[in-house]
């Protein structure tokens, strides 16, 4: 029973030993086949992930399983700081999007986004032209304006869809704008329309490649769902932490045992 916390800890590390060759393999194969900015920029971090969990897990499992202290010091301590990042970004998320909601237009089955209403650190990370540039190419890749012009549905129907916020801030102009409806993804401009006040109906364009895709109202689609996303991370990090607090523990007393062992064999070795 002494060593069972050691014999747990080597199981959990063999496991998570096996979950980092996907996730390496998946790395690399990005790397080699990706064709668009959305799955270059997923390249690094996964490649990362793949490495962190591999290191991660050999020395937790080298260190239990063989009795080797520092290596499970080093791996106790990989583990605290992960913890505190853990609970660090659990915290900053529900900071973070505890701002922002869509506002729901009159006569209208989905809601419309501004992007004023989210918190200014969320804001300016879609503001910087460089971040903006890739998330953009994401929300093309996607395909969601596409999936949404496939509809075919007729302005009544389109009036009274529940648009996902990407849909709603990316794929139409604002309803202000009073543009004519020819399909989902294609709006007309008045006759004589120069310059509006609003500055997303100037941005409009009936171009599939470019739509609202340089909208305010669609920086804040994509706010809105990372709120939405951010709500469900933060919630799943809770039960991670826990996790990690648990594992943390039974560490420590794999470590306990360690030092005890060695205690004993050099005590054994010098009467």
């Amino acid at each position: 029973m002494v060593w069972f916390s050691n014999n747990l800890i080597g199981i959990l590390n063999f496991l998570t030993f096996l979950l980092s060759i996907p996730i390496l393999g998946a790395g690399i194969w990005l790397s080699t086949r990706a064709s668009t900015d959305c799955e270059k920029f997923l390249e690094r971090p996964v490649i990362a992930l793949g490495v962190f969990l591999m290191i991660v897990s050999i020395a937790g499992l080298v260190g239990a399983c063989c009795g080797v202290s520092w290596l499970l010091w080093l791996y106790l301590l990989v583990m605290f700081i992960l913890i505190l990042l853990v609970f660090c970004f659990t915290i900053f998320a529900f900071v973070v999007t505890n701002k922002g909601a869509g506002e729901v237009v009159s006569g209208r089955g989905y809601k419309e986004y501004r992007l004023g209403d989210y918190s200014n650190w969320l804001q300016k990370r879609v503001l910087d032209e460089g971040n903006w540039s890739k998330i953009r190419s994401c929300i093309r890749d996607s395909k969601v304006c596409n999936s949404l012009s496939e509809k075919n549905q007729t302005f009544d129907q389109f009036v009274n869809d529940n648009l996902t916020p990407l849909q709603s801030g990316c794929c139409k102009p604002p309803t202000a704008c009073n543009f004519t409806f020819v399909s989902e993804t294609v709006w007309n401009k008045p006759q004589g329309f120069s310059i509006s006040s609003i500055a997303d109906c100037n941005t409009w364009q009936n171009e599939p490649s470019v739509l609202c895709y340089d909208c305010q109202s669609c920086k804040a689609g994509v706010l809105a769902n990372l709120k939405n996303d951010w709500k469900k991370v933060a919630i799943i990090n809770i039960v991670f932490l826990i996790f990690l607090v648990i594992v943390y523990s039974i560490g420590c007393c794999a470590f306990r045992n360690n030092r005890r062992s060695n205690y004993q064999g050099w005590k054994g070795g010098n009467p």
